[in-house]
C-alpha cells in the first residue's frame, strides 16, 4: 500500500505542469518578448517528447528497472521546471520542453503498465484522477502567483521544488519497487519475457486499441482547448463564463475517475467504457443541436464524465486482453499514439474552425467518438488472459 501512495503521488507530479503553460503564458510571453503561437511551439516539443520517451519506455525499463526510471524522469521535469523559472528568452523554452516532455511520458507509460499489471481497476482509475488532481493544482498555483512582480517565475519554481522533493520520496521509494517485483516473479515462478514494439504490432486487436486511444486524447484535448472557443462565438456566452464551463469539464473527468474507482468492482470494466463512450457521444449531440446554451454547458460536462473512465480501464484491461509479457510495449504505444492526437487533431481543430466555422467542432469531436464506439466495441471481443494481481489491493 505504501507503494500505491507513491506511485499516486508521481501521477499528481505527471499532472502539475500539464496546464501550466497555458495558465502562465500571457504574462510570460510578454515579458520574453515572444510571440502568443509561440506557446504551442513549445507544447508541440513537450508533446514530441513524450512520443520519443513513450517508444522507448519498454526498452528503458528492461534495462534500468521501472523504480529508476520513474525517479530519473521526475528529476528531468524537475530540472526542466525550474529551469523554466530561470529562463530570459523564449529560445531557452523550446530547449528544456525536450525534457519535461521526455521524462512526462516515461513515468506515464512505465506507471500505466505497472498499475495496470499488479494493481485492481479501482487502483487505475484512483491514479488517473490523481493526474487530475495535479492538473488543476498547477494552474491554481501560478493563478495565486501571478497576482505578484515576477510571480510566473515563483509559480514555476514552487512547482519545481515539489518535484524535486518527490525525487527524494521516489529514490528512497526504490527498495519497495523491488520488493513489488521481487514477489511478483515468485508468485509467478517465471519472468516475463521481453517483448518489443514491433513484435506487439502484429498481435491482433493492437492497431485497434491504437486507434481507439489516438481518438479518444484528440477528444479530450481537443475539447479542452477549443470548447471556450466554441461557447463564445456559437452559443455568445461570456469568456469568463465559458472559462468557467471548460474547467467543469475537467472536473467532470477527474470526479468521473474518482466515482469510476469507487463502483469499478461492481461493474465490469468494458460496462464503464461503454457507459462512457455514450456519455460523449450524448454530450457531443446535445453541443451539436443548437439548443440553449444551457445545453451546451451540459453537453461539455456530459463529455468530460464519458472520458473519464475510457482511458484509465482500457488500460487496466491491455494485459487482460494481450497479455501480461506484452502489456508494457502495448501500453507505450498507446501513449505514443495518444500523443500524437493531441498533436494532430487540436490544430487540426482549429484550421477547420478557421475555414468554416466552430460549428463544425462538435461535428468532428461526434465523428471521432464514433471511431471510439466502433474500437471499443471491437475489443471487447479479445480473448481475456489471466494476470497476476496483488489480491490484497
Amino acid at each position: 500500500m505504501l507503494l500505491l501512495c507513491v506511485i499516486y503521488l508521481a501521477f499528481i507530479s505527471l499532472g502539475l505542469p500539464d496546464a501550466v503553460l497555458g495558465a502562465s503564458w500571457p504574462v510570460m510571453g510578454e515579458v520574453l518578448n515572444a510571440s502568443p503561437e509561440f506557446a504551442g511551439v513549445v507544447a508541440l516539443i513537450i508533446s514530441a517528447g513524450t512520443v520519443m520517451s513513450s517508444l522507448l519506455a519498454t526498452r528503458m525499463i528492461h534495462y534500468m528497472g521501472i523504480g529508476k526510471l520513474v525517479a530519473l524522469s521526475v528529476l528531468l521535469t524537475a530540472i526542466a521546471l525550474i529551469g523554466f523559472s530561470l529562463a530570459e528568452h523564449s529560445w531557452v523554452l523550446a530547449l528544456l520542453a525536450i525534457p519535461l516532455g521526455v521524462g512526462g511520458g516515461a513515468v506515464d507509460a512505465a506507471l500505466n503498465n505497472f498499475v495496470a499489471v499488479h494493481f485492481k481497476a479501482k487502483h487505475m482509475n484512483y491514479l488517473h484522477s490523481f493526474w487530475g488532481v495535479g492538473a488543476m493544482t498547477g494552474p491554481l498555483i501560478m493563478a495565486h502567483y501571478l497576482t505578484f512582480q515576477n510571480g510566473w517565475r515563483d509559480g514555476y519554481e514552487i512547482i519545481a521544488i515539489t518535484q524535486f522533493s518527490l525525487v527524494i520520496v521516489l529514490f528512497s521509494a526504490l527498495p519497495l519497487w523491488k520488493k513489488m517485483l521481487f514477489k511478483t516473479a515468485s508468485e509467478a515462478d517465471v519472468s516475463p519475457p521481453f517483448v518489443g514494439n514491433m513484435a506487439v504490432l502484429k498481435k491482433n486487436g493492437v492497431w485497434l486499441q491504437l486507434m481507439m486511444f489516438f481518438c479518444y486524447c484528440a477528444i479530450e484535448s481537443g475539447t479542452g482547448l477549443w470548447a471556450a472557443s466554441f461557447l463564445t462565438t456559437q452559443r455568445s456566452i461570456t469568456a469568463g463564463d465559458a472559462a468557467f464551463w471548460v474547467a467543469m469539464y475537467y472536473m467532470g473527468i477527474t470526479l468521473g475517475r474518482f466515482l469510476c474507482g469507487a463502483i469499478t468492482e461492481k461493474m465490469p470494466e468494458e460496462t464503464l467504457v461503454r457507459l462512457g463512450v455514450i456519455g460523449i457521444l450524448l454530450g457531443c449531440i446535445m453541443l451539436v443541436l443548437t439548443l440553449s446554451a444551457m445545453w451546451a454547458k451540459f453537453g461539455l460536462i456530459l463529455i468530460g464524465l464519458g472520458c473519464a473512465p475510457i482511458y484509465p480501464n482500457t488500460i487496466h484491461m491491455t494485459p487482460k486482453r494481450f497479455g501480461s509479457a506484452a502489456s508494457q510495449a502495448i501500453i507505450s504505444l498507446s501513449m505514443a499514439v495518444a500523443y500524437m492526437g493531441i498533436m494532430a487533431v487540436p490544430p487540426l481543430l482549429g484550421v477547420v474552425a478557421n475555414l468554416v466555422g466552430f460549428v463544425s467542432f462538435p461535428i468532428i469531436l461526434l465523428l471521432l467518438g464514433a471511431i471510439i464506439l466502433f474500437t471499443t466495441e471491437r475489443l471487447r471481443a479479445y480473448r481475456i488472459v489471466p494476470v497476476v494481481l496483488n489480491k490484497g489491493l
